[in-house]
């Protein structure tokens, strides 16, 4: 079952958060139809948030057709957003783990390597559309 975590620095609104979290997970193929998120009260319990801010999560989920949530049982995937080639994705996997574990010695703390990593997607992502 997915855990989820907030960073109050990050400037992305909690709920926000939990439904990126969501998506990541679903993508890498850690989440899989029929798995359950977290109960509302075990999330607003482990994060000491309030209710409303997970159950607007979820339902933009629902609403985004990935979760279902089934009365009195809990919220459910009901779709996946992993790509089909995901056990290709171990060397690209390593390879970056290298590329990050590069950039620490090199004296890079996390968000310096976040910063970096997403400045060259968004310059990637250019090249690619020109």
């Amino acid at each position: 079952m997915i855990e989820f975590h907030l960073d109050s620095r990050s400037g992305v609104s909690p709920y926000l958060q939990i439904v990126h979290q969501v998506r990541h997970a679903l993508r890498l193929g850690l989440l899989s139809e029929g798995d359950q998120l977290p109960t509302v009260k075990d999330v607003v319990a482990s994060l000491a948030i309030n209710p409303n801010t997970v159950l607007k999560a979820y339902k933009e989920l629902e609403h985004a057709g990935i979760v279902a949530a089934r009365p009195g049982v809990g919220t459910f995937v009901t779709a996946t957003l992993s790509d089909a080639s995901l056990a290709s994705h171990g060397p690209l996997r390593q390879e970056l783990r290298r590329w990050f574990a590069k950039a620490r010695r090199a004296g890079l703390d996390d968000e310096s390597i976040e910063a970096l990593y997403k400045e060259c997607l968004r310059a990637s992502s250019a090249e690619a559309i020109a």
